[in-house]
């Protein structure tokens, strides 16, 4: 193929990225592939092998393994030598041009330009044997078209990378192709320039988005790098690349509800696509108390089915939406990087399980155990050290194998947002007051978004202490330009959709109990059942801590009554209102921190009264004030609420 890919190429009228085409034309060897098969096979050195150590020579350190590659029965499994490569470090991003940004600059960061650090990598690539391929990154002809050049020995990264984001054969490329973004994989300058850190560095212009990927881990550069791109395409055209979860739900009555739910990283969006799992006795187990060992069941006899639309990116574009007055949807990956650190042993989550086991295509494991030609089993981490299991072991699942996927847009019911949360109790009081879920006005629900807490225990992350915030949109640590543009993008998305209803919904813990991402879960059996019926009034009030919206009084799901302690944290003997308030003040703080950054002239007039309400200490009905939550049908804009306020 190298031989023809250039004429190819010249009869289809695509274009090269000058940087390509002279890469290529004076490379020690490309290979050019097709397909993941391909690159399947690439990973462990050949059709003819099942082992395969990644290894390069670094000056001044010798021969450094990266990560050992076996061939297993449901596809490519790789783990790192290096605890600290199996975690997307948050620091990775850097941007190194010299458009609008509110990111670490590179020279800023490393005290020179990276013109010549780009020249030193380009230089590198062109000794090196290479993998090259073309790829879509998003749905449909909604997107970013590009390449991926990296060294022929890192099959498994780029075999990854190809199923994230779809991968184009050369014969299918379509007549007049647009390369907008090109990543460049150079794992060995990591070691030479960067101390041992994973670096990202984005680079973009008008017309071109380049990602230099100094590392092997895919999350911050095959699937968070792309995802900035699209942000960046976003940006300049003024729509979003959500990051979130979306799953269709059927009651057992036939009611169907739509679940979009966002969060940081950490923050349930896989989950939300997960089973419920049974005891062994059949019941539902809500929770443990930390404190006391107890555990609070419930017994449902029906769960809702549902199917998947999206597992962490969704395309908010203008061609998708409606004039329904709700949000519509459309996943932007090929495949989904699914965490799997809550599937600890065999049963714990069969659906996937089934699906893993014997794929009807290959996976690729990232942090699982495995040996040549066993099979990979997600409950099998990988351990950090002895007696300590890796947070965050992968696979990447491609979406057409799972059962039920849906693949075209689908119109949102129920906005959720979810957050980690620690033990809180009187004596060590925090944020972990939210009940099983609150619904939000969605003034509050927008701020949610700016602030975006990461949480308790992040397993995805590198480091990280106490509650720390991921940015407006939750997506922020990926995108590459101004914050308030981003803030600005979402209060309009969500003015212009005024009958979404929002939901705030914790994981881990509530209160002193622990709870897994059963809250999310339940929230969404309990929403489904109840369709479009709206909650009857006195079934909740104002949560005691405003910025927590409405919390429920009660909650009664097919006969089994969910506990008010679960509800109302307040009401737990171990927090009561002394940790809740104590807790609230934490939560409010934090708020007024992270929030500050955003007053500046470019945010609209509405986001500054919101922020500014927040600021005060406002309740509950002056976030309602701003954008009611009872409207009368119609379709707004930010100009329409400056120029005549809201319409309550």
């Amino acid at each position: 193929m190298p031989e023809n890919l250039f004429k190819t190429l010249e009869n289809k009228k695509i274009t090269l990225p000058d940087n390509v085409y002279v890469l290529l034309n004076s490379c020690k060897k490309y290979t050019i592939y097709d397909n993941v098969d391909q690159l399947k096979d690439a990973s462990v050195g050949g059709e003819k092998h099942n082992t395969f150590d990644v290894k390069y020579k670094i000056p001044g350190k010798g021969e450094f393994v990266e990560a050992v590659v076996h061939r297993v029965t449901n596809g490519i499994s790789a783990n790192y030598t290096e605890p600290y490569m199996r975690r997307r470090d948050p620091e990775t991003m850097v941007i190194a041009d010299t458009m609008p940004s509110d990111k670490k600059k590179f020279k800023n960061k490393f005290g020179y330009d990276f013109q010549s650090l780009k020249s030193e990598t380009l230089t590198w690539l062109k000794e090196q044997e290479l993998s090259v391929f073309f790829y879509f990154a998003g749905s449909e002809t909604i997107g970013v078209g590009g390449m991926a050049i990296a060294p022929a020995n890192a099959g498994f990264f780029a075999m990854g990378l190809a199923m994230l984001q779809r991968i184009i054969a050369v014969n299918d490329l379509p007549a007049g192709f647009s390369v907008d973004s090109v990543i460049y994989v150079a794992p060995t300058f990591r070691h030479t320039h960067f101390n041992g850190k994973q670096i990202v560095v984005h680079n973009r212009s008008e017309n071109l988005h380049e990602i230099y990927a100094y590392n092997l881990y895919p999350g911050p550069s095959a699937k968070k790098g792309l995802y900035g791109a699209l942000l960046t395409k976003g940006e300049r055209e003024g729509w979003i690349t959500a990051h979130c979860s979306t799953v269709q739900v059927i009651s057992p009555y036939d009611n169907i509800t739509t679940f979009m739910h966002e969060g940081a990283s950490g923050g349930g969006k896989s989950e939300m696509l997960q089973h419920i799992v049974r005891e062994l006795d059949g019941q539902i187990l809500i929770g443990e108390n930390t404190v006391t060992g107890e555990k609070r069941l419930i017994n449902l006899p029906l769960f809702c089915s549902f199917h998947p639309v999206t597992d962490d990116m969704a395309l908010c574009h203008p061609s998708v939406q409606g004039d329904n007055g709700k949000l519509s949807v459309l996943d932007a990956e090929n495949s989904w990087f699914i965490r799997v650190d809550s599937v600890c042993d065999y049963g714990d989550d069969p659906f996937l399980e089934k699906i893993t086991i014997k794929p009807k295509k290959p996976l690729l494991f990232l942090n699982i155990k495995s040996n040549p030609d066993s099979t990979a089993l997600l409950w099998d981490h990988i351990e950090d050290s002895p007696g300590k299991r890796c947070p965050n072991p992968r696979v990447i699942v491609p979406r057409d194998i799972v059962p039920g996927i849906i693949s075209r847009p689908v119109t949102v019911d129920v906005r959720s947002f979810g957050v980690r949360t620690p033990p809180c109790s009187r004596e060590n009081p925090n944020y972990g007051i939210i009940g099983l879920f609150h619904i939000l006005p969605p003034a509050l629900a927008w701020l949610w978004r700016l602030v975006s807490p990461r949480g308790y225990a992040n397993p995805s992350i590198v480091g990280g202490k106490g509650m720390e915030s991921e940015g407006v949109g939750s997506y922020w640590p990926f995108a590459t330009g101004k914050m308030v543009t981003h803030a600005n993008l979402l209060l309009e998305q969500i003015i212009q959709t005024p009958r979404m209803r929002y939901t705030l919904v914790p994981n881990q813990h509530i209160g002193v109990w622990k709870v897994g991402f059963k809250p999310q879960l339940l929230m969404r059996e309990y929403l489904t059942r109840r369709g479009n019926a709206k909650l009857r009034s006195d079934q909740y009030q104002n949560a005691r801590c405003p910025l927590l919206g409405y919390e429920l009084n009660y909650l009664t799901i097919e006969g089994a009554k969910i506990p008010s302690r679960f509800l109302q944290v307040h009401r737990q003997n171990e927090v009561g209102t002394e940790g809740y308030d104590a807790g609230a003040k934490i939560l409010h703080d934090f708020f007024k921190k992270e929030l500050q950054q955003f007053i500046t002239p470019s945010l609209s007039s509405v986001g500054k009264r919101i922020i500014e309400a927040c600021m005060s200490g406002a309740t509950v009905e002056d976030y309602n004030a701003i954008i009611p939550m009872q409207y009368q049908y119609s379709f707004l804009t930010i100009k329409d609420y400056e120029q005549n306020g809201s319409n309550d």
